[in-house]
């Protein structure tokens, strides 16, 4: 699930400067998004919890990735079935868009593409964030059906 041969920025310096307790599910969850190559789902973060002997119950993990939210350490991106994926921000400025598999669920990090910037919002409006999730089926899942793929 992760790659622990990349060595992570320091997830405990990370928390600490946004004033925050250094819990060991913040430490541990953090530690996994950075080291994950794609956006991760709550029950896989779970699964990676339970898989490393950490305890844990749902509502903490839950109050931690809005946490991590919260403080800009991570980022929510839509994923399917009404769920959330996380990943973490490395860079505050850095943006990409990210690809939804439809039929397999995974979510792909697409560095090369950007989110493009809001054009023509009305007088007073300020864009805080833009996501650009693209959706249809990954190289593993083939190509699909021919009908309702956008063309």
């Amino acid at each position: 699930m992760f790659d622990a041969a990349i060595p992570p920025a320091s997830a405990r310096e990370r928390i600490a400067a946004r004033g925050g307790r250094v819990t060991r599910t913040r430490l541990v969850v953090l530690e996994l998004l950075q080291c994950s190559e794609h956006p991760l789902s709550h029950d896989e973060i779970g699964d990676a919890l339970a898989a490393a002997g950490v305890a844990h119950d749902r509502v903490t993990l839950y109050r931690t990735l809005d946490w991590l939210v919260e403080q800009g350490l991570a980022r929510r991106i839509a994923g399917g079935e009404r769920a959330w994926r996380f990943e973490a921000v490395r860079d505050a400025a850095h943006r990409h868009a990210h690809f939804h598999c439809d039929r397999c669920g995974q979510v792909v990090c697409l560095e090369g593409l950007e989110p493009a910037p809001a054009t023509g919002l009305p007088s007073g409006f300020h864009v805080d964030r833009a996501e650009l999730v693209l959706h249809g089926s990954c190289a593993a899942c083939g190509l699909g059906s021919e009908a309702g793929r956008v063309r």
